[in-house]
C-alpha cells in the first residue's frame, strides 16, 4: 500500500471519493464567489462606488491569501527538509522545551481538541497535516541536526495567516459600520442647517456674532499662555471620550469646509460629502498593507516565552488611538483658537479656517495610515487568540497566563469600542479640515470621466512626443490650460490637487 501508516494515496483511493470531495470544495469556492459577485452589483446598482472598490479590495486580498497558501503547500516539503544546527532551535521559543519523556503527555490534549479533531480525524496534528514526503525529522535526524520548519509548523502557520486577514477583514468592516451608524446621528443637524439656509428670512438677516460668547469658541478656546496651552491638550485628551462632536462643531466645521472649498454654494451637502469620504477610506482601511506584513513577522519574532510580549503589545494600538484621538479634537480646538485670537466680534457666522498645518507634519492622511496600524494591531490580538484557542487550547503553554489573557481581550474590546464610536466619527469630520478636499467630492461618473480625461491626456501627450522623436519638441509645447495629474498620481486628484473647480462644477456636488 502506499503512504504506509498515513493512509492510501490517491492511486488506492474510490474514485467517487475523489470525485465527492472534488464536488465539495468546488460548489463551496464557486458559491462564495457568486456571492461576491451579487454583493458587487448591488453596490453598483446603488451607485456605492467606494463601497464597490472596498470589495474589490477584499477580493485582492483573498486572492493575495491563496497564493500564500500555495506557496505554502509547493514549497512545504522543501522547507522542512532545510536542516540547521539543533542549538539554534533551543532559544527564542513560544514555549520551553518539554522532556523527552515528557514530550507525548504534553501534546496529549491536541489529540482531544475539539476543533482540531473536527477537520482532522484520529487527532491528525501527530499525522501529517498536508502532502508530507519522507520524514523530515529524520532526514534531518540522520545529519544530526533539526528541520528549519517541520511540517506541522508550515501548517500551524498557514492557518495563522488565514485567520489573521478574515478577523482583519471583519474587524475593519465592524468598525466602519458602527462608526457609520454614530455619524448618521448626525444628518438631522445638516438637514435643520440646510432648512435654515433655504428660509429667505434667515438668508436677509445680518447678525453680528461675538466671538468670545459663542459656543464653540467657549467650549474649545481656553486663552493663550503655555498652561492654558497644556491645558487644551489634557481637556482634548478627556473630551474624546465623553463628548467628541457636538452640534455647534459640527455646524462651524461645514462652515469653514464650505466659505474654503465651495464658497459658491453655501447650501452644499456637507454630510453626503463627508460619508462618501469615509467609503472612499475605507477601501485603504480593510487592507493589508506590505508594512503590516512587517509588523506580523516582528510580532511572531518577539513571541518568546517568558516575555509575555503578546501582553504588552495590545497596549500599542490603544495609546495609538488615545494620541489620534486627543490630536483629532485638538485640531478642533486650534480652529476655535484662530478665530478667538484673531477677533472680539464679526458679521455673520462664525467661519474657520482649515489647514493642513494642523496635522502631523502638514499631512491629513497620515491620520488614516494611523487609523489602519491601529486597526490591524488590534485583529492581530484578536486573531491570535482564536487561533491559538482552536490548535493548542485555552489552558496551553503558548496561550500564556489567564492574567495576561483577559487584559489582552479586554483591551480589544475596550479599542475597537473607542475607534468606532469616538475616534472615527472625528477622523470623517476633522480629516476634511486640511487645505484639500477628498475626490468624493464628485460624484462617481464624473471620478470616472476625471480619470479617464488624465489617462487620455498623458496617453496623446505621450504619442505627440514619440511622433517628434525629440525632447527638444516637449519642452516647446504650450501647456495646458488645466494641469492633470500622471494616470497613477491619485493621491493628487484624492487630496484635490488635480484641478481647480470652477464655478459651474456647483451643479455637480453632492445633493
Amino acid at each position: 500500500m502506499a503512504g504506509g501508516g498515513e493512509g492510501e494515496s490517491l492511486e488506492y483511493t474510490p474514485t467517487w471519493v475523489v470525485a465527492l470531495v472534488c464536488t465539495v470544495i468546488v460548489a463551496i469556492s464557486l458559491a462564495a464567489e457568486r456571492i461576491l459577485h451579487y454583493v458587487g452589483k448591488f453596490l453598483i446598482k446603488k451607485n456605492q462606488g467606494a463601497l464597490f472598490a472596498a470589495l474589490q479590495k477584499i477580493k485582492e486580498e483573498l486572492m493575495l491569501l491563496g497564493f500564500i497558501s500555495l506557496l505554502l503547500t509547493v514549497f512545504q516539503s522543501r522547507i522542512s527538509t532545510i536542516c540547521i544546527a539543533k542549538h539554534l532551535t533551543n532559544d527564542w521559543l513560544p514555549c520551553s522545551k518539554p522532556d523527552e519523556s515528557k514530550r507525548d503527555k504534553s501534546t496529549d490534549h491536541l489529540q482531544s481538541n475539539f476543533f482540531v479533531s473536527s477537520f482532522i480525524p484520529g487527532g491528525g496534528f501527530r499525522r501529517r497535516l498536508l502532502a508530507e514526503e519522507p520524514d523530515a525529522t529524520g532526514y534531518c535526524a540522520k545529519k544530526d541536526m533539526a528541520p528549519l520548519l517541520s511540517l506541522k509548523a508550515v501548517h500551524d502557520l498557514h492557518i495563522f495567516i488565514f485567520v489573521l486577514a478574515v478577523v482583519h477583514v471583519i474587524f475593519s468592516a465592524l468598525t466602519i459600520l458602527f462608526g457609520t451608524l454614530k455619524i448618521r446621528q448626525w444628518k438631522q443637524w445638516e438637514d435643520s442647517i440646510r432648512k435654515k439656509e433655504q428660509d429667505p428670512q434667515q438668508v436677509q438677516q445680518t447678525k453680528v456674532t461675538h466671538v468670545q460668547e459663542h459656543g464653540f469658541i467657549k467650549r474649545r478656546f481656553r486663552g493663550i499662555g503655555k498652561d492654558l496651552a497644556l491645558l487644551s491638550w489634557v481637556h482634548s485628551f478627556f473630551k474624546q471620550i465623553y463628548g467628541s462632536v457636538y452640534e455647534l462643531d459640527y455646524q462651524t466645521l461645514r462652515r469653514g469646509f464650505i466659505a474654503t472649498h465651495y464658497r459658491d454654494n453655501p447650501s452644499f451637502n456637507f454630510y453626503k460629502y463627508m460619508m462618501r469620504a469615509l467609503e472612499n477610506d475605507f477601501k485603504k482601511v480593510v487592507g493589508i498593507s506590505w508594512y503590516l506584513w512587517i509588523f506580523v513577522v516582528v510580532f511572531l519574532l518577539l513571541n518568546v516565552n517568558g516575555w509575555h510580549a503578546y501582553f504588552w503589545i495590545a497596549f500599542v494600538p490603544l495609546i495609538l488611538l488615545l494620541i489620534v484621538g486627543t490630536k483629532l479634537e485638538h485640531i478642533i480646538t486650534q480652529l476655535a483658537e484662530e478665530v478667538g485670537q484673531r477677533h472680539t466680534a464679526i458679521t455673520g457666522e462664525l467661519v474657520v479656517r482649515p489647514s493642513d498645518d494642523h496635522f502631523w507634519f502638514h499631512k491629513p492622511r497620515l491620520v488614516l495610515v494611523l487609523i489602519h496600524i491601529i486597526l490591524f494591531q488590534n485583529s492581530f490580538e484578536i486573531a491570535v487568540f482564536f487561533w491559538m484557542l482552536v490548535l493548542f487550547n485555552f489552558d496551553s503553554c503558548i496561550m500564556g497566563e489567564v492574567g495576561y489573557i483577559i487584559p489582552r481581550l479586554i483591551i480589544g474590546v475596550l479599542v475597537q469600542f473607542l475607534c468606532s464610536y469616538s475616534t472615527l466619527p472625528l477622523y470623517a469630520i476633522v480629516a476634511q479640515m486640511g487645505s484639500s478636499f477628498n475626490s468624493a467630492i464628485f460624484e462617481d461618473h464624473i471620478q470616472v470621466k476625471l480619470t479617464g480625461w488624465a489617462q487620455n491626456a498623458k496617453k496623446n501627450n505621450a504619442q505627440r512626443r514619440a511622433s517628434n522623436g525629440s525632447n527638444q519638441v516637449g519642452h516647446k509645447e504650450s501647456t495646458s490650460a488645466v494641469q492633470l495629474p500622471a494616470v497613477g498620481d491619485e493621491s493628487r486628484l484624492e487630496e484635490g490637487k488635480a484641478l481647480e473647480i470652477e464655478p459651474a462644477a456647483a451643479s455637480n456636488e453632492p445633493k
